[in-house]
């Protein structure tokens, strides 16, 4: 039939036809209206032309559909980028209420799947999903399959099992209704009745205990045994509202009989009260680890949802707090007794899973719930939980090389392999996605200096061509990545550097698996792994080179090899060079070492090449004569002109960093200020004569200012103060905030009046004018920076380090703050300090007197 064909006319022609066959009549406005969107419909073509055929006119459909694809919906767009990076929890919430407002069931499906698969075992979660399928009855089956699904596969929660629990009492009936109810409640209770928040399913547990029939006297006794049991365990859990299942414990065993209830609660009253104890206890610190989850924006249950940390101060003092808390559950505060092990055991367990959901993405956590669960033995668990720490944070460092050791110590050599690799491919992925955010940024400036330099210099450009050459190319052998070309990069770039290093140190641990695994042959066939990789930083040759010798027999030939295959590479790092000739002079080849250093010293900057030069001076001045120390030192003061004689002839002296010269000779500790936290004037190890006179020089090179706001001392206030210098002065006490407001009142408003006998540190800051109004914090970082006098100098130095000092530690704020707040009683009947009384009246009772109490013998006796 050709009725197919027929029922798709132009609107022309359709208008035409009806015109021609006089059949005006037929042709209403509904139908004209539907012609109309007929003929707006994508599938007809747009040619004013009717297509002849009817394959024609799939062509055109086909080619129209190809053309403009339908346009994706916000949730669809959303949906793709969740996709590629999963772990945005704000991106999740916003797709879920979409999915929620659409009311679409696949896409809610969808949503709620995708949210499941990145953040697993998250309560909150689970129940939004499972709500879903509670209304309808015929959804049944789809809760059941996901209520097997959480509580069986993964660690079910409090909230998770009252759903439960509700919805298996609001579907169970039958005769066996009440046995399937009660192995429920002992399914729920076994997983979570140690919690803090299962008040309510122990409540209705006992409630559904009591309201169990009964026919005979012998089951009347076992549902009071029941209910009994039921409370002893329940009362003895620090959970909320505890104190009010005591009360009704106490009233269930007085009803049933008094005489062995005074036993019964004799025997728990010191068990109740200690979990009542640890309650207030871990109320403070479960506030802070479980904040309330953010409110949510429709009919959506609220659902929180861990987010990756940037160790902030925030996350850091949040890591802290679990850790605390985690610690606190391990030193059992309920003093729980051996013979109920196992219920310790639970309760620790059960915290460390809740742990692991709520800081999904701390791997110090998860490595923390590992290393527990395999001090008591379940080491199955603790491989269990380092693979889903690794799923969550695949670029952890601990949790991947924990996961390794683990899996080494069971013999399954190829797993740890896999790991390796699957770890190093992790990394390198993510240096990629860095590599290409630092070209990206530097790719206009660098694109307009090339040009630069093409109109300038033609062979000028290949700097910047080999920097920023795409990932897909390997470079050649002899070409380096970083340092010297690292100094003349964005400061951006130092990011990537140090991802190198750290990438380094797996192919390092990667090599020490093989060679304690499998020999020195396995760790060989993982270095050359390593050379052919282009990320690989100059520290795993080291470490090889150093294995071969340690390992392979003092093999140094193979070790130099190694140094040298890795010069040709990391030539231009100081570091690597430095540690190449270490090398040479530990196992004293004095030749070598002496070439390598000619070689290579030349090739830096001087700013760059110092390590280098101090290297071999003290090597020189060690195991050299004098003559070769001598002629090297006169040739760094060629390329270091500003460094002070003095300071190379201390160094020729100094053995270790025991620098005599410059504590006994110089003054160092004298003349040092007190600016590291033990407060006291010495030397520290670390400190060199180079930093001795470059911090002289630099106090020379810039005297303070005199403040044009404080007047200058006179010349003869200015003598007496230089007569009175040599001599050590009382240094002043820190005053508080309010003697200190005090004494501008009574010295006036121009500051405080400058005292004959003040320090010379004192008159020195009064020079540079009056400081602005501070507080008394600020008065005393101001005091870290005194010079201290010679006496208290020398006897500072005496003292033993703060270290040492096992005692109680006092604050001196609370102290002073006690000493100001403290009511002394007088000696004597007169107050020296309280204002003179006013005069009474003629008349009435006397006023009543608010002062402080003077004790039985002062103040005014009688009523008042």
């Amino acid at each position: 039939m050709s009725e197919p064909p027929s029922a798709e006319p132009k609107l022309e022609e359709s208008t035409s036809m009806s015109i021609d066959d006089g059949d005006k009549t037929e042709l209403s406005p509904e139908l004209m209206t539907a012609l109309r969107q007929l003929q707006a419909a994508p599938q007809f073509s747009s040619t004013p032309t009717p297509t002849p055929t009817q394959p024609a006119s799939q062509e055109s459909i086909a080619v129209k559909h190809e053309s403009t694809p339908p346009p994706q919906s916000e949730w669809d767009r959303l949906r793709a980028q969740l996709r590629e990076k999963p772990v945005d929890a704000d991106g999740w919430l916003k797709l879920a209420d979409m999915a929620e407002d659409s009311g679409d069931i696949e896409k809610i499906k969808d949503t709620y799947e995708g949210m499941l698969e990145t953040y697993p075992n998250t309560p909150s979660v689970q129940i939004a999903y499972l709500k879903h399928f509670l209304d309808d009855p015929s959804q049944f089956g789809q809760a059941e399959a996901l209520f097997r699904r959480f509580l069986l596969r993964t660690t079910p929660s409090v909230e998770l099992l009252k759903f439960y629990l509700t919805y298996i009492r609001r579907v169970t009936n039958g005769p066996n209704a009440r046995e399937v109810i009660r192995k429920c409640y002992d399914f729920a209770l076994g997983h979570i009745g140690q919690d803090k928040d299962s008040f309510e399913i122990w409540q209705d547990y006992i409630n559904f205990l009591k309201a169990g029939e009964t026919n005979t006297t012998w089951e009347e006794q076992q549902k009071m045994d029941a209910v009994r049991k039921a409370y002893q365990h329940a009362v003895q859990i620090p959970m909320e509202n505890v104190k009010r299942l005591w009360e009704e414990y106490q009233e269930f065993e007085n009803g049933l009989n008094r005489i062995t209830a005074k036993k019964f609660i004799s025997d728990l009253t010191e068990a109740h009260m200690q979990a009542r104890t640890v309650l207030n206890q871990l109320q403070e610190h479960l506030t802070v680890l479980f904040p309330p989850p953010p409110p949510p924006r429709g009919n959506r249950p609220a659902i929180w949802l861990p987010r990756p940390p940037t160790f902030n101060q925030n996350d850091k003092a949040l890591v802290q707090r679990w850790r605390l808390y985690l610690k606190w559950e391990e030193s059992n505060p309920l003093e729980i007794e051996e013979k109920d092990r196992a219920t310790l055991l639970q309760r620790i367990q059960s915290v460390y899973r809740k742990a692991v959901v709520r800081m999904r993405y701390y791997s110090e956590i998860w490595y923390m719930a590992y290393a527990w669960t395999n001090s008591i033995g379940k080491v199955d668990d603790a491989i269990a939980l380092l693979k889903a720490g690794i799923e969550a944070n695949p670029a952890s460092f601990v949790l991947n090389f924990a996961y390794a050791e683990a899996v080494e110590l069971q013999g399954n050599f190829a797993e740890v392999h896999a790991t390796y690799e699957r770890f190093l491919e992790v990394l390198r992925k993510d240096l990629e996605v860095v590599e290409e955010r630092v070209n990206s940024s530097t790719s206009s400036s660098s694109s307009i200096g090339s040009q630069n330099s093409q109109k300038t210099d033609p062979n000028a450009m290949d700097v910047s061509s080999s920097f920023l050459q795409p990932p897909s190319q390997t470079p050649s052998p002899n070409s380096s990545f970083a340092t010297q070309v690292a100094d003349e990069k964005p400061p951006k770039s130092k990011e990537l550097v140090d991802k190198r290093t750290d990438y380094g140190i797996v192919y390092i641990m990667y090599m020490r698996f093989g060679r304690r695994a499998e020999g020195l042959k396995s760790a060989r066939n993982i270095f050359g792994k390593a050379r052919r990789d282009r990320w690989t930083p100059w520290e795993v040759y080291e470490a090889a080179a150093l294995m071969e010798y340690h390992c392979g027999n003092k093999d140094v030939q193979v070790a130099s090899r190694i140094f040298e295959k890795g010069m040709e590479t990391f030539g231009d790092e100081v570091e690597f060079v430095l540690r190449y000739l270490g090398f040479l002079i530990s196992i004293n080849d004095e030749n070598n070492a002496r070439a390598l250093f000619e070689r290579v010293i030349g090739t830096f900057a001087p700013e760059k090449a110092r390590p280098l030069w101090e290297r071999w001076a003290r090597y020189e001045y060690q195991y050299g004569d004098l003559a070769a120390a001598q002629k090297l030192e006169k040739r760094i003061s060629e390329v270091y002109p500003n460094d002070p004689p003095i300071k190379r002839f201390a160094e020729r002296h100094k053995y270790l960093n025991i620098d005599a010269i410059a504590v006994r000779d110089l003054g160092f500790v004298i003349g040092r200020q007190p600016a590291r936290a033990n407060g006291s004037g010495l030397l520290a190890r670390a400190d060199t004569l180079q930093t001795i006179m470059a911090s002289t020089q630099q106090q020379k090179e810039t005297p303070p200012a005199p403040s044009a706001s404080k007047r200058a001392a006179s010349p003869e206030h200015r003598r007496r103060d230089e007569s009175r210098g040599d001599y050590p002065s009382k240094r002043q006490r820190p005053t508080s905030p309010v003697r200190e407001r005090d004494r501008d009142w009574r010295d006036g408003r121009d500051g405080p009046r400058r005292r004959h006998g003040s320090p010379a540190w004192e008159r020195e800051r009064e020079r540079e004018g009056p400081p602005p109004r501070r507080n008394f914090k600020e008065d005393r970082e101001e005091d870290k920076g005194v010079v201290l006098p010679n006496v208290l100098s020398w006897f500072i130095g005496m003292l033993p380090a703060a270290s040492a000092f096992d005692g109680p530690v006092f604050r001196t704020d609370d102290l002073m703050q006690v000493f100001r707040n403290a009511v002394i009683p007088a000696t004597s009947s007169t107050r020296a300090r309280s204002p003179p009384p006013a005069p009474r009246p003629a008349g009435g009772r006397p006023p009543p007197d608010y002062g402080p109490y003077q004790g039985p013998g002062g103040g005014r006796r009688g009523r008042w």
